[in-house]
């Protein structure tokens, strides 16, 4: 490898997500390689961890074939930014994470340009687009997957794929359900039911009024219902008055609440590794699910559904995410002790284990070490 002070690596992440699992990453390849000299487009974890950020993030997270074009001026004159240093020979390694249609253009300019990259959860090509897999596979030297079953259809497009278990089991240790219901005030006893609509501002919009309308039809079933609200930053909650907003840690609610409706994503992984029972849904553009209906070629959304390989928890998507089909669905689960919420929190002993062992960051970290040296 290159002497450690000039070892010069650029993280890119799209959005909060990504932030997160880089700083994590920036963190342990700073432990592997000293003086390592980090640049990167990130948020305020890269920052924390000690990555020079050169671009936010901000502006550039969008989801949705169609809600992606906004953003389109941004990502050129980023683009172009980038591709320049590239040419110019500023570094040794480009570590792409997540973010997967930039991502791809981005990591193809950087092999242009004769800089090595490494991928880190990469597209879900296995879901849609596995026309990508042969660029994926030039562009990519090395691709690291966080779900068990990523690895073996990598390699089967030819793509150098290696499975190094899931971030999420590298995550702070959570309050226990007792320390968590003492930050919101209340007994153990009380029904708790969690909603988490999401961290981007256009799914939040197209998710909070039917999350918000069922957590009210479940408490015309449990009148004293509590319901606490995971929020993100940057997003409105219309007529909120009567239920509890919470703009910490996530995984505070989720360690208070009884069940939960999610939004499908990573929220259900989370959801299950805290053993909390939950629904899944997801809304979008008519013409986004339009297009989606044509290209996807999985049958599930919800990742923790995904990994488990089974309908562990009810998928409710597009017009099905009424209100009161949510609410049909979350009010079985709020028995802690009855028995849809005891199946669900057994399947998900069984999601805990495929997703590996913790220490997805340092392994990763040392394929980068790897790369440029």
């Amino acid at each position: 490898m290159n002497e450690p002070a000039e070892c010069r690596v650029y993280i890119s992440a799209g959005e909060a997500s990504g932030d997160a699992h880089a700083a994590n990453l920036a963190q342990a390849l700073t432990g592997l390689v000293p003086g390592v000299q980090l640049e990167g487009t990130g948020g305020p974890r890269m920052a924390a961890a000690g990555v020079r950020n050169l671009h936010s993030i901000d502006g550039l997270g969008a989801s949705g074939l169609l809600e992606a074009v906004r953003s389109v001026p941004h990502h050129v004159r980023l683009y172009q930014n980038l591709h320049k240093r590239f040419r110019e020979g500023r570094y040794d390694l480009l570590v792409v994470v997540d973010y997967p249609g930039f991502h791809l253009r981005l990591a193809s300019a950087a092999a242009r340009s004769g800089v090595p990259v490494l991928y880190y959860i990469p597209p879900q090509l296995w879901a849609w687009g596995q026309g990508r897999a042969a660029r994926l596979s030039r562009v990519a030297q090395r691709v690291a997957v966080v779900l068990p079953f990523e690895e073996e259809f990598f390699r089967s497009v030819g793509v150098n794929a290696d499975f190094v278990g899931h971030p999420l089991l590298d995550a702070p240790a959570q309050p226990s359900r007792a320390d968590a219901r003492g930050r919101f005030d209340l007994s153990s006893r009380a029904p708790v039911l969690g909603l988490f609509p999401g961290s981007r501002p256009h799914e939040v919009e197209r998710l909070w009024p039917a999350f918000r309308d069922a957590a009210r039809i479940a408490r015309q079933a449990i009148p004293d219902l509590e319901v606490l609200v995971a929020t993100a930053p940057g997003c409105d909650y219309p007529d909120s008055a009567d239920l509890r907003l919470w703009p910490g840690d996530a995984g505070t609610v989720m360690r208070a609440a009884d069940a939960a409706i999610c939004k499908s994503g990573t929220t259900t992984l989370e959801a299950a590794l805290a053993g909390l029972p939950m629904v899944i849904a997801y809304r979008m553009h008519p013409w986004t699910h339009a297009i989606a209906r044509r290209l996807v070629r999985v049958k599930r959304i919800g990742l923790a559904n995904l990994v488990a390989g089974k309908d562990v928890a009810p998928e409710l998507v597009q017009d099905d995410a009424t209100p009161r089909h949510l609410a049909q669905a979350v009010l079985p689960l709020m028995d802690r002790d009855g028995r849809a919420a005891r199946e669900q929190r057994l399947a998900f002993v069984d999601i805990r284990a495929r997703l590996g062992t913790p220490g997805a960051s340092a392994r990763v970290a040392a394929m980068a070490r790897e790369l440029a040296a």
